[in-house]
Protein backbone atom coordinates (compact mmCIF):
# COMPACT_ATOMS: atom_id res chain seq x y z
CA UNK A 1 0.00 0.00 0.00
CA UNK A 2 1.12 3.38 -0.46
CA UNK A 3 0.17 7.31 0.83
CA UNK A 4 -0.10 10.69 -0.19
CA UNK A 5 -1.30 13.53 1.26
CA UNK A 6 -4.26 15.78 0.35
CA UNK A 7 -5.48 18.97 2.30
CA UNK A 8 -3.81 17.30 5.37
CA UNK A 9 -5.26 13.43 4.54
CA UNK A 10 -4.01 10.59 4.17
CA UNK A 11 -4.79 9.08 0.67
CA UNK A 12 -4.19 5.32 0.50
CA UNK A 13 -3.69 3.42 -3.13
CA UNK A 14 -1.85 0.71 -4.72
CA UNK A 15 -0.35 0.81 -8.32
CA UNK A 16 0.95 -1.83 -10.29
CA UNK A 17 3.57 -0.38 -12.89
CA UNK A 18 3.23 -1.57 -16.15
CA UNK A 19 2.63 -0.96 -19.79
CA UNK A 20 0.54 2.20 -20.68
CA UNK A 21 -1.80 3.66 -20.71
CA UNK A 22 -2.81 2.79 -17.24
CA UNK A 23 -6.19 1.28 -16.02
CA UNK A 24 -7.92 3.17 -13.21
CA UNK A 25 -10.34 1.92 -11.10
CA UNK A 26 -12.85 4.44 -9.20
CA UNK A 27 -15.03 2.80 -6.47
CA UNK A 28 -18.42 3.61 -5.77
CA UNK A 29 -20.01 5.18 -2.52
CA UNK A 30 -18.72 4.24 0.32
CA UNK A 31 -17.13 1.32 -0.80
CA UNK A 32 -13.00 0.90 -0.93
CA UNK A 33 -9.74 -0.60 -3.27
CA UNK A 34 -10.27 -4.01 -1.70
CA UNK A 35 -13.60 -4.67 -3.70
CA UNK A 36 -14.60 -7.89 -5.69
CA UNK A 37 -14.29 -6.03 -8.87
CA UNK A 38 -10.94 -3.85 -7.83
CA UNK A 39 -9.29 -6.61 -7.22
CA UNK A 40 -10.31 -9.29 -10.03
CA UNK A 41 -9.34 -6.11 -12.15
CA UNK A 42 -5.54 -5.92 -10.63
CA UNK A 43 -5.27 -9.48 -11.13
CA UNK A 44 -5.76 -8.95 -14.88
CA UNK A 45 -4.64 -5.99 -15.55
CA UNK A 46 -1.11 -7.72 -13.61
CA UNK A 47 -1.18 -11.25 -16.02
CA UNK A 48 -0.89 -8.37 -18.93
CA UNK A 49 1.46 -6.55 -17.98
CA UNK A 50 -0.78 -3.48 -17.49
CA UNK A 51 -0.30 -0.42 -15.17
CA UNK A 52 -3.11 -0.43 -12.69
CA UNK A 53 -4.31 2.25 -10.12
CA UNK A 54 -7.04 1.57 -7.11
CA UNK A 55 -7.71 3.91 -4.26
CA UNK A 56 -9.57 4.83 -0.96
CA UNK A 57 -11.51 8.40 -1.40
CA UNK A 58 -11.26 10.21 1.47
CA UNK A 59 -13.32 8.49 4.15
CA UNK A 60 -13.15 5.06 2.57
CA UNK A 61 -11.46 2.40 3.27
CA UNK A 62 -8.19 2.89 5.05
CA UNK A 63 -8.04 6.85 3.85
CA UNK A 64 -7.92 9.40 6.52
CA UNK A 65 -11.15 11.19 6.74
CA UNK A 66 -14.72 11.42 7.66
CA UNK A 67 -16.40 10.33 5.35
CA UNK A 68 -19.61 12.52 6.02
CA UNK A 69 -17.18 15.08 5.53
CA UNK A 70 -16.94 13.94 2.08
CA UNK A 71 -18.74 15.00 -1.50
CA UNK A 72 -18.45 14.37 -5.80
CA UNK A 73 -16.03 17.03 -5.76
CA UNK A 74 -13.72 16.39 -2.82
CA UNK A 75 -13.45 12.30 -4.38
CA UNK A 76 -12.84 13.33 -7.52
CA UNK A 77 -10.28 15.14 -6.17
CA UNK A 78 -8.79 13.10 -4.14
CA UNK A 79 -8.96 10.56 -7.46
CA UNK A 80 -7.09 13.18 -9.20
CA UNK A 81 -4.40 13.97 -6.58
CA UNK A 82 -3.87 9.83 -6.69
CA UNK A 83 -3.69 9.64 -10.39
CA UNK A 84 -1.03 12.82 -10.91
CA UNK A 85 0.97 11.50 -8.29
CA UNK A 86 1.26 8.26 -10.52
CA UNK A 87 0.91 8.56 -13.77
CA UNK A 88 1.87 10.83 -16.64
CA UNK A 89 0.39 9.20 -19.52
CA UNK A 90 -3.12 9.09 -20.61
CA UNK A 91 -5.47 6.59 -18.77
CA UNK A 92 -8.40 4.32 -19.22
CA UNK A 93 -10.95 4.96 -16.27
CA UNK A 94 -13.17 2.17 -15.09
CA UNK A 95 -15.84 3.49 -12.66
CA UNK A 96 -18.22 1.65 -10.61
CA UNK A 97 -21.36 3.10 -9.33
CA UNK A 98 -20.39 6.48 -7.91
CA UNK A 99 -17.17 5.88 -9.30
CA UNK A 100 -18.56 5.64 -13.01
CA UNK A 101 -19.72 9.17 -11.67
CA UNK A 102 -16.46 10.45 -10.93
CA UNK A 103 -15.30 8.98 -13.67
CA UNK A 104 -17.20 11.10 -16.30
CA UNK A 105 -16.40 14.30 -14.62
CA UNK A 106 -12.95 13.29 -14.96
CA UNK A 107 -13.72 12.48 -18.57
CA UNK A 108 -15.26 15.33 -19.27
CA UNK A 109 -12.93 18.05 -17.60
CA UNK A 110 -9.55 16.28 -18.92
CA UNK A 111 -10.44 15.20 -22.17
CA UNK A 112 -6.51 15.27 -22.82
CA UNK A 113 -5.43 12.61 -20.20
CA UNK A 114 -8.52 9.99 -20.11
CA UNK A 115 -8.32 7.91 -23.14
CA UNK A 116 -11.05 5.02 -23.07
CA UNK A 117 -13.88 4.54 -19.92
CA UNK A 118 -15.73 1.71 -18.85
CA UNK A 119 -18.43 2.17 -16.41
CA UNK A 120 -19.98 -0.32 -14.08
CA UNK A 121 -23.70 0.57 -13.05
CA UNK A 122 -22.72 4.45 -13.23
CA UNK A 123 -24.49 6.26 -11.30
CA UNK A 124 -24.26 10.26 -12.43
CA UNK A 125 -26.56 12.56 -10.92
CA UNK A 126 -27.45 10.23 -7.96
CA UNK A 127 -27.03 12.69 -5.48
CA UNK A 128 -29.80 14.46 -6.93
CA UNK A 129 -31.73 11.89 -8.92
CA UNK A 130 -31.81 9.64 -6.33
CA UNK A 131 -31.50 10.69 -2.76
CA UNK A 132 -33.02 14.40 -2.86
CA UNK A 133 -36.22 13.30 -5.60
CA UNK A 134 -36.44 10.23 -3.33
CA UNK A 135 -36.87 12.27 -0.21
CA UNK A 136 -40.37 13.29 1.11
CA UNK A 137 -40.74 16.22 2.81
CA UNK A 138 -40.23 15.44 6.30
CA UNK A 139 -36.27 13.72 4.97
CA UNK A 140 -36.09 17.03 3.40
CA UNK A 141 -36.83 19.26 6.57
CA UNK A 142 -34.63 16.93 8.91
CA UNK A 143 -31.88 17.20 6.27
CA UNK A 144 -32.08 21.49 6.49
CA UNK A 145 -32.50 21.29 10.15
CA UNK A 146 -29.77 19.07 10.93
CA UNK A 147 -27.59 18.86 8.04
CA UNK A 148 -27.99 14.98 7.72
CA UNK A 149 -30.22 12.37 7.09
CA UNK A 150 -29.55 8.59 8.14
CA UNK A 151 -31.17 6.08 4.68
CA UNK A 152 -31.13 2.90 5.14
CA UNK A 153 -28.87 0.49 3.26
CA UNK A 154 -28.72 -3.39 1.62
CA UNK A 155 -25.03 -3.39 2.61
CA UNK A 156 -24.86 -2.58 6.28
CA UNK A 157 -25.41 0.58 8.77
CA UNK A 158 -27.54 2.77 7.08
CA UNK A 159 -25.99 6.04 4.97
CA UNK A 160 -25.78 9.25 6.53
CA UNK A 161 -26.57 11.63 3.74
CA UNK A 162 -25.33 15.01 4.38
CA UNK A 163 -26.52 18.18 2.94
CA UNK A 164 -23.05 19.22 1.78
CA UNK A 165 -22.92 16.73 -0.09
CA UNK A 166 -26.71 17.05 -1.86
CA UNK A 167 -25.96 20.64 -2.18
CA UNK A 168 -22.28 20.53 -3.66
CA UNK A 169 -23.34 17.32 -5.87
CA UNK A 170 -25.64 20.01 -7.61
CA UNK A 171 -22.84 21.47 -8.90
CA UNK A 172 -21.39 18.28 -10.41
CA UNK A 173 -24.22 17.32 -12.31
CA UNK A 174 -22.91 15.86 -16.08
CA UNK A 175 -26.56 14.88 -17.24
CA UNK A 176 -27.81 18.32 -17.45
CA UNK A 177 -25.67 20.05 -19.58
CA UNK A 178 -23.79 18.52 -23.13
CA UNK A 179 -21.16 14.99 -22.20
CA UNK A 180 -18.58 15.14 -25.04
CA UNK A 181 -16.80 12.05 -24.77
CA UNK A 182 -14.79 11.44 -27.39
CA UNK A 183 -13.35 8.41 -26.75
CA UNK A 184 -13.75 4.24 -26.72
CA UNK A 185 -16.90 4.28 -23.79
CA UNK A 186 -18.53 0.86 -22.57
CA UNK A 187 -21.32 0.94 -20.47
CA UNK A 188 -22.04 -1.97 -18.24
CA UNK A 189 -25.13 -2.55 -16.48
CA UNK A 190 -27.56 -5.30 -14.87
CA UNK A 191 -31.32 -5.36 -15.28
CA UNK A 192 -31.84 -6.47 -11.52
CA UNK A 193 -29.89 -3.56 -9.80
CA UNK A 194 -32.50 -1.94 -7.58
CA UNK A 195 -29.48 0.71 -6.82
CA UNK A 196 -29.06 2.39 -10.07
CA UNK A 197 -32.20 1.85 -12.28
CA UNK A 198 -31.41 0.25 -15.71
CA UNK A 199 -33.36 3.44 -16.89
CA UNK A 200 -30.00 5.35 -15.59
CA UNK A 201 -27.79 3.37 -18.51
CA UNK A 202 -29.98 4.14 -21.02
CA UNK A 203 -30.56 8.09 -20.19
CA UNK A 204 -26.61 8.13 -19.83
CA UNK A 205 -26.22 6.29 -22.97
CA UNK A 206 -28.72 8.85 -24.85
CA UNK A 207 -27.18 12.04 -23.26
CA UNK A 208 -23.41 11.71 -23.53
CA UNK A 209 -21.84 12.29 -27.67
CA UNK A 210 -19.16 10.12 -28.98
CA UNK A 211 -18.28 7.99 -31.96
CA UNK A 212 -17.56 5.26 -29.62
CA UNK A 213 -19.88 3.89 -27.57
CA UNK A 214 -22.09 1.11 -26.37
CA UNK A 215 -24.14 0.14 -23.70
CA UNK A 216 -24.24 -3.88 -22.97
CA UNK A 217 -27.15 -5.29 -20.24
CA UNK A 218 -26.28 -8.22 -18.68
CA UNK A 219 -30.22 -10.15 -17.68
CA UNK A 220 -30.47 -10.58 -14.04
CA UNK A 221 -27.17 -9.05 -12.77
CA UNK A 222 -27.73 -6.81 -9.40
CA UNK A 223 -25.83 -3.55 -8.40
CA UNK A 224 -22.37 -5.80 -7.40
CA UNK A 225 -21.70 -6.85 -10.92
CA UNK A 226 -19.46 -9.10 -9.47
CA UNK A 227 -20.18 -12.41 -10.28
CA UNK A 228 -17.88 -14.57 -12.52
CA UNK A 229 -19.34 -13.97 -16.01
CA UNK A 230 -19.90 -10.27 -14.79
CA UNK A 231 -16.03 -9.94 -13.77
CA UNK A 232 -15.00 -11.51 -17.13
CA UNK A 233 -17.05 -8.60 -19.10
CA UNK A 234 -15.48 -6.02 -16.97
CA UNK A 235 -12.04 -7.79 -17.96
CA UNK A 236 -13.04 -7.91 -21.93
CA UNK A 237 -14.67 -4.42 -22.27
CA UNK A 238 -11.76 -2.99 -20.61
CA UNK A 239 -9.52 -4.81 -23.32
CA UNK A 240 -11.63 -3.51 -25.73
CA UNK A 241 -11.73 0.21 -25.27
CA UNK A 242 -7.69 -0.54 -24.79
CA UNK A 243 -7.43 -2.46 -28.26
CA UNK A 244 -9.53 0.31 -30.04
CA UNK A 245 -7.05 3.49 -28.61
CA UNK A 246 -4.60 1.20 -30.44
CA UNK A 247 -2.59 0.17 -27.02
Amino acid sequence: MAVIERNGLRLAYEFTPGEAPAVVFLGGFKSDMQGTKALALEAWARAQGRAFLRLDYSGHGISGGSFEAGSIGTWMQDALAVIDHEIAQPYVLVGSSMGGWIALLIARDRPERVAGLVTIAAAPDFTEDGYWASFDEAQRVELFETGRVAVPSEYGEPYIITQHLIEEGRGRLVLRTPLALPIPVRFLQGTADVDVPEAWAHRLLAHAEGPDMRLTLVKGADHRFSGPEELRLIERSVAEVLERIGA
